[in-house]
């Protein structure tokens, strides 16, 4: 049976159409963008979520710039996402979420830096 691919937004190479990671770039959502507190598709050019009107632009923790809310920053391409306290599930997060998308439990944030 053939299988098409499609082009992965963040790096261009083509992958499948059912993959949920690309795995040229590593990316977890190779076909679209999703909000990062209710996971809602959202497009680059929104400014808030119209799931959750949750803001997507954010502020980069490494270069301090303002990024769209993505895996990577755009302007120092640093990655936003954190893996979840819980040790059962571990699963990446956002930087900034206050709770798990996957397990729900409420994420533990460092609190000093340096």
């Amino acid at each position: 049976m053939a299988t098409y691919k499609q082009p992965c937004l963040h790096c261009g190479e083509f992958v499948e159409r059912d993959a949920r990671l690309c795995p040229h770039c590593h990316s977890r959502s190779p076909f679209g963008y999703h909000c990062p507190t209710c996971l809602k598709p959202v497009n680059k050019d929104q400014a808030v979520c119209s799931g959750c009107a949750r803001c997507l632009t954010v502020i980069c923790p490494t270069c301090a710039a303002p990024t769209f809310a993505d895996e990577r920053c755009g302007e120092c391409g640093s990655g936003l996402m954190v893996h979840c306290t819980n040790p059962r599930c571990g699963q990446l997060q956002f930087f900034d979420a206050q709770k798990c998308t996957a397990c729900g439990k409420k994420i533990k944030h460092e609190t000093g830096r340096g």
